[in-house]
């Protein structure tokens, strides 16, 4: 089968030669470019070509099954006007907010899409969409409403401010669903077949069912951009790497085509790959997720070999006993960090593995 023959597969719980496999690996794809030179991350997130030819050359030399456009989750904050530590070799992470009063969050306004780095990721996007196009199934990514706002007044003070003013909330919830809306609008322009919402704070950790509903759920928020996400013509996507996700809301309710998970094996109830088949979210939705980011750099290759065999055994047992033959992809729990230490080897050692070992039969 070929990437887009076994994928399409997978969603449909037919069928395949194996299990779909795609380490999260976006920033560090950067290290393929410039023949082998690598560019930094600060050059590759601010140029669209630089971005896309990463994906491309990801998917060649990885041989992945997915290929999705993730840059960082400071990008929508940044063109809002947060200052974003922009390191040459690491995630850029914001370190200066820009709420600091209730009255702050009504100051907020959309920015030009076609300016700065969304920008960036959406003509990225474009391009590495069209070049992957009958390859691969190809994916934007985007910060869900919640998340946005968080990064942009931190989540401390988002938190706090749901309980003592809800309203001004609200407020800064509605620009940055206004800045997402015209954010799907464009992605769906771009010609991938798919776009992956992070919806980190559907978390237990942080947030109750009333809390996370009212304040991103299946509300006028989150609700209207899922069903926006499918009218533009794409495939409704999430990922979240939270330790103890609403799977209940963001799998049942929500019903993405894809969800990716991560798993925190020392934290009790963070749910295992086997359990999230096991329970069910496995029957109408394709799972992915479960490997330590940080093995990619930390790991031998024979150690995450060992990780993804143990994995991929997990998951055919789980999926053979509740009936289902494909709908699980082997994948690392969150982003491959695109640290200048991680080993490339590591990620072609999961793809390795899952070909030679993620044959499901039941």
């Amino acid at each position: 089968m070929n990437h887009i023959e076994r994928a399409m597969a997978s969603l449909g719980d037919e069928e395949v030669d194996r299990l779909t496999s795609y380490p999260i690996a976006c920033g560090v794809n950067r290290k393929l470019l410039n023949g082998g030179k690598g560019v930094t991350y600060a050059e590759w997130c601010r140029d669209p070509k630089l971005f896309a030819e990463s994906f491309v050359a990801g998917h060649k030399y990885f041989d992945f099954d997915f290929a999705i456009g993730l840059m960082d989750l400071s990008v929508l904050a940044g063109d809002l006007g947060a200052n974003v530590r922009m390191d040459d070799e690491n995630t850029p992470f914001v370190d200066k907010h820009i709420i600091h009063s209730p009255e702050d969050y009504e100051k907020l306004e959309v920015p030009d899409i076609k300016k700065g780095r969304s920008n960036v990721i959406i003509e990225g996007t474009r391009i590495f969409s069209e070049k992957l196009a009958g390859e691969v199934i190809t994916a934007g990514f985007l910060e869900g409403p919640l998340l946005a706002l968080t990064q942009t007044a931190g989540a401390e003070r988002v938190f706090m401010d749901m309980f003592t003013d809800p309203s001004v909330v609200h407020k800064g919830l509605e620009v940055m669903v206004e800045f997402d809306r015209q954010m799907v609008e464009a992605f769906g322009e771009t010609g991938c077949n798919g776009l992956v919402w992070d919806y980190l704070w559907a978390n237990y950790s942080c947030l109750g069912d009333s809390e996370y509903n009212e304040f991103e759920g299946q509300s006028k928020y989150a609700g209207m951009l899922n069903k926006l996400t499918s009218d533009c013509g794409m495939a409704f996507c999430i990922h979240n790497c939270s330790d103890l996700p609403h799977l209940d809301t963001q799998v049942n309710d929500f019903k993405p085509v894809i969800y990716s998970m991560a798993y925190y094996p020392l934290i009790p109830d963070s749910p295992s790959a086997g359990e999230v088949i096991d329970q069910g979210y496995a029957d109408n939705c394709l799972m992915a997720g479960n490997i330590d980011p940080q093995m990619f750099i930390r790991a031998t290759p024979e150690k995450i070999s060992k990780v993804t065999d143990d994995l991929c055994q997990e998951v055919k047992t789980a999926l053979c006993k509740r009936g289902l033959k494909s709908r699980y992809c082997i994948s690392s729990g969150c982003e491959v960090p695109p640290d200048i230490a991680t080993k490339l080897e590591n990620i072609k050692a999961v793809v390795d593995v899952t070909k030679e070992k993620g044959k499901v039969e039941c």
